[in-house]
């Protein structure tokens, strides 16, 4: 039966980005779906793949009481105004402000939990606003999803949300053919490490560049690349000006931003992502798909992706030494290792992230929500 989706998000480029299976899928099912987000230069695509658009206005940056409060009335007016028959969110804010505005209006809600941010990797009072909020938001959610199971543990273990509430989920899950694999740059070219992320304090940025200095001190014509947004809004962002810097001093070069990585991941030989802590990183699994190997932390979201000496190295979060030496591992393996391993990769991706396996579980939760609620 076809039902009105609303599918909310803080950036309108994050639907085309990382859930445009899950639209596809809806709309293919002759669902009509509204994406209810902050505008941005992907809305032209959303209307190309058939999604009716509504702006939102946010405040993407840190929790403020007054702005918070002004974005759950916000909420309220739009599904007031949409009356959706389910609502399907992504990102913090969307989650527990738009659960919060749901509830008020009994329409059915599932949230993706993507990321846990700055505010749990925070301590004191922001990480105990956030789990306040968290804890009042999903409280009697039928259906919670988290990309990985340590994000899950989490909640549970602070009682955010109850064992049964929470599902896992893969990702995003990923397009195998348009993530095609490819062969891996010859050995004779010098080994280039790449990164794909917002330049973030918090995604391990610093720490990229520590390791590239160490590593460059004694095999100079090594590369490492930065591709990813500057000076974002986010507390932890770096700017222009430091990355610039690191460029003239010879250490990185920087890629600037693109809507399409797979040049510059089939340009790598292996994909890095120092990051603190992840839900599952959509750059990994993007490589991984590619059959590049991987070098990422030892932490949530991120070993979830990568199997520690079959499909790449983990590292130690926060430690450029650490990084260092699983770069150092990498630069020694022969061209055949470097390429098994990469095909590893490719191998649990199709095993494992499929984006089929993401559209069948939402297809399976809202029809579960919606006959409940009938």
């Amino acid at each position: 039966m076809p039902m009105k989706v609303v599918m909310t998000v803080n950036a309108a480029w994050n639907i085309v980005n990382f859930r445009r299976s899950v639209l596809n899928g809806l709309i293919a099912a002759g669902h009509e779906v509204t994406v209810l987000a902050p505008p941005d230069d992907s809305v032209t695509e959303l209307a190309r793949l058939g999604a009716a658009f509504v702006p939102l206005t946010m405040n993407v940056k840190g929790l403020n009481p007054l702005d918070d409060l002004k974005l759950l009335g916000t909420f309220k007016r739009h599904l007031r105004d949409e009356r959706p028959d389910i609502v399907l969110s992504y990102t913090i804010k969307n989650n527990v402000f738009g659960a919060l505005a749901a509830k008020a209006y009994g329409i059915p809600f599932i949230p993706n939990v993507s990321g846990l941010g700055t505010a749990f990797l925070s301590n004191g009072a922001l990480r105990l606003l956030a789990e306040t909020l968290y804890r009042r938001a999903f409280s009697k959610l039928p259906i919670i999803f988290f990309q990985n199971g340590d994000d899950r543990t989490l909640f549970v273990q602070r009682r955010l949300v109850h064992p049964e509430q929470g599902r896992l989920l893969p990702g995003s899950g990923i397009d195998l053919g348009q993530f095609a694999a490819s062969d891996l740059p010859a050995q004779s070219k010098p080994t280039t490490f790449l990164m794909i992320a917002r330049l973030l304090r918090d995604k391990g940025v610093v720490e990229f560049v520590e390791a590239a200095r160490l590593i460059k001190s004694h095999l100079p014509e090594t590369r490492f690349q930065l591709l990813g947004a500057a000076g974002s809004q986010n507390r932890s962002a770096i700017d222009l000006s430091t990355v610039q810097g690191w460029e003239r001093e010879g250490v990185v070069e920087y890629l600037g931003t693109t809507t399409d990585v797979r040049p510059f991941i089939e340009a790598a030989h292996c994909v890095v992502l120092p990051s603190y802590r992840e839900g599952a990183p959509r750059t990994l699994i993007e490589a991984a798909a590619m059959a590049r190997p991987l070098i990422a932390t030892d932490v949530p979201g991120c070993r979830s992706i990568v199997d520690e000496d079959v499909t790449g190295f983990l590292c130690a979060p926060r430690s450029a030494n650490s990084l260092a030496a699983a770069m150092k591992r990498f630069l020694d393996l022969p061209q055949q290792a470097r390429t098994a391993m990469g095909l590893a990769g490719r191998l649990k991706m199709e095993r494992e992230f499929d984006q089929t396996i993401v559209l069948a579980a939402y297809n399976k939760a809202i029809g579960e929500l919606t006959t409940r609620r009938q």
